[in-house]
């Protein structure tokens, strides 16, 4: 039986579209594009246990986010956002 951890927590980063790199039809995003809960900057959560994207406020698909790593990640797709087009991702790490 595996053993469960008993701490969770979520770690939220905010940006728009119009921060984005255009490559192709997906939108490519560094770490330093987003601003974390303190209005900062930071890395990625290295090993997060869940990933959420909110794009407009509406969660999405896991196939909508690829290239993950502590520095970046791409929207796939993104390009056709509106660049005025809120973008929340959310690390649930334990």
């Amino acid at each position: 039986m595996a053993i469960v951890k008993p701490f969770m927590a979520g770690r939220r980063f905010t940006t728009t579209a119009a921060t984005g790199t255009v490559a192709g039809a997906d939108l490519t995003f560094t770490n330093t594009n987003f601003t974390n809960d303190t209005g900062g900057t930071s890395t990625f959560p290295s090993s997060p246990a869940v990933v959420n994207l909110y794009i407009n406020g509406v969660l999405q698909t896991s196939d909508t986010v690829t290239g993950l790593s502590t520095t970046a990640v791409t929207v796939v797709g993104g390009a056709a956002l509106d660049t005025a087009t809120p973008i929340i991702i959310e690390f649930i790490v334990n």
